[in-house]
């Protein structure tokens, strides 16, 4: 496998107008992807988000740190024409900083027939995972689905070329049904492996490595509680969240296990190492809108998959001065892999 990575949230925002990275600041983005680089030996970062500046400005320090970047915007309620418009602003913000030399891949889009307005029935993305409860019926919504999604990335794709010179993937769903050939790198979002579909991982794999182009998995993990790794990317539904958008409490008692995530990380790696897999990325640096707490009804860092925990609000770091968490036992886990590597390579 040539690339380790992480992902690294910008600003997810959700259906209430907040993003899930308040504040975002500058200084600590570069301080971050310098421990990225530094500390975990990742060789590169897929930046996401749903806000260009923050992008860019993400991506630029990650390149700076030596890192190679995958620009990935990650929206949320746009209709197709403001995504369109999105992801071509993107291509160019993508090719000004491979420009200046820094290795870019540029992924189209994340997941756009939950997120999008319009490729599935349903007002917002909780409607629209509803439609996918009801196999009968999301069935007969499938061949439809594809057209349009595949139409839709076809003009993205002609517009993004026009602007951007280096390789293009899109993250993709598994039910998405989506035409590589047009691409150059294969991806999906779909890396977790839970207690539900362990014996399709080796398929699901062979079938992502076989379209004749480098293949990445763009997302795989799970929270830090006993019983996370059978959920997978189930496991953040345990936290709630008021009408603000902010965690609010448990959907149930969870008990904190850091090294449950950690032991399910070192696994999927294994397996993908030897999987024919171009890339893989931990989901996730942080996950700053779950943050940490004494208090066990607070602890929301519990349901996150985060391989950082946030502190609260004025508690110094005492691993990171400056920094506003302290690393898990999956952070120290990934950072021993990636010293690991880096001793095994020529």
């Amino acid at each position: 496998m040539r690339v380790f990575g992480i992902t690294y949230d910008t600003g997810f925002r959700g259906t209430t107008g907040t993003t899930t990275r308040e504040p975002f600041d500058p200084d600590t983005v570069r301080r971050e992807m310098l421990v990225i680089r530094e500390e975990l030996h990742c060789d590169a970062v897929r930046i996401t988000g749903a806000e260009p500046d923050r992008l860019e400005l993400a991506a630029r320090y990650a390149a700076e740190a030596g890192l190679e970047v995958w620009f990935s915007p990650f929206t949320n309620g746009l209709t197709q024409p403001q995504l369109f418009e999105l992801l071509v602003d993107c291509a160019e913000r993508a090719e000004k900083l491979r420009a200046g030399g820094a290795e870019v891949v540029l992924l189209t889009g994340s997941e756009i027939s939950l997120f999008t307005d319009g490729f599935l029935p349903g007002a917002d993305y909780l409607e629209r995972a509803g439609v996918l409860a009801d196999q009968a019926r999301f069935r007969t919504l499938l061949p439809e689905l594809h057209r349009a999604l595949n139409a839709f990335l076809a003009r993205v794709l002609g517009a993004a070329r026009s602007r951007f010179g280096g390789r293009i993937g899109y993250a993709s769903l598994p039910f998405e049904g989506i035409d590589w050939a047009p691409f150059d790198v294969v991806a999906t979002d779909a890396g977790y492996r839970d207690a539900t579909n362990a014996e399709l991982l080796a398929p699901g794999l062979r079938a992502l490595t076989g379209q004749g182009r480098p293949a990445a998995v763009t997302e795989f993990g799970c929270g830090s509680f006993t019983g996370a790794a059978a959920l997978g990317a189930r496991g953040d539904r345990a936290v709630l969240f008021d009408a603000d958008g902010r965690a609010d409490r448990f959907a149930e008692p969870l008990a904190r296990d850091e090294q449950e995530q950690a032991d399910y990380l070192l696994d999927l790696l294994a397996v993908f190492a030897d999987s024919g897999l171009d890339a893989a990325f931990v989901q996730t640096f942080a996950h700053y809108h779950l943050p940490g707490s004494d208090d066990p009804d607070r602890d929301f860092d519990r349901a996150s998959f985060g391989i950082v925990r946030p502190l609260p609000p004025g508690r110094p770091s005492a691993t990171h001065p400056g920094l506003p968490w302290e690393p898990k036992a999956a952070f120290h886990a990934l950072a021993a892999y990636g010293r690991d590597r880096q001793r095994e390579r020529p």
